[in-house]
């Protein structure tokens, strides 16, 4: 299985990947084998934020003073 990298570093790998397609200097074996890397690093980032929004909650204070957490939306 692959290393799980950054958040950040995710998205800059993404960056470069993107422009090398972009380029189009590559052999159709080496786009093929970008364009999966860049599916597998996007589903990664995709995995991470789903994560962060469900963790991400704000604290709000009810009419009585007490605080309680609600889901961030």
């Amino acid at each position: 299985m692959a290393k799980k990298i950054q958040f950040e570093a995710a998205l800059e790998r993404l960056d470069e990947i993107v422009a090398r397609l972009e380029a189009g200097d590559a052999s159709l074996e080496e786009n093929l084998k970008a364009f999966e890397e860049g599916n597998k690093l996007i589903k990664q980032c995709l995995k991470t934020l789903d994560e962060a929004e469900q963790k991400v909650q704000k604290l709000s204070v009810s009419a009585t003073g007490t605080a309680q957490l609600e889901d961030f939306e």
